[in-house]
């Protein structure tokens, strides 16, 4: 079993306000995704902020929202994210959020490690200006853990986004 844990981190540039008509489905869903995502196999944690969720936490700017969790793997994470209730929200996700091109990013954390925004937003950087790495990557180029038996190596989900 590795010693490491995936981290994750996606924002999203709000199209309106939360509390707006526009955001209403949206935000009715959110217990029901967090819910699922703590419920499934391989969820180890995921950031809140006052109530249920972290969408009072804007450390990217007022119209920015996150969502940063902790996975035991790749694999666990990608089975969430593309094989589940998830991906019927996330096909919605331009009527509520104007597009970014780097939103997301994955990197590595030490078992039981609970990242920070500031961790998260060096990550999006390396990200943005190196592409993908061990240190920063996404699904589409990931890479095994720091202890894999052969660390660093990348792999790739090549198959499309169903959303």
């Amino acid at each position: 079993m590795s010693r490491y844990q995936l981290a994750q981190i996606n924002v999203a540039r709000l199209k309106a306000p939360l509390d707006s008509p526009e955001l209403k489905d949206f935000v009715d869903n959110l217990d029901r995704i967090n819910a699922l995502a703590e419920s499934s196999e391989g969820f180890a944690w995921r950031l809140k902020g006052e109530g249920n969720d972290a969408t009072a936490l804007r450390p990217f700017g007022d119209d920015i929202i996150v969502n940063m969790s902790v996975w035991r793997d790749v694999a666990s994470l990608k089975a969430f994210v593309y094989q589940s209730g998830h991906t019927q929200i996330m096909r919605r996700r331009r009527e509520w959020f104007s597009r970014m091109e780097i939103y997301m990013v994955l990197w590595w954390v030490p078992s039981g490690h609970q990242p920070t925004t500031a961790e998260a937003a060096t990550r999006l950087e390396h990200l943005r200006q190196h592409g993908p790495t061990p240190e920063a990557f996404t699904f589409g180029e990931a890479f095994s853990a720091p202890d894999a038996s052969q660390p660093g190596e990348p792999f790739s989900f090549k198959d499309a986004c169903p959303a």
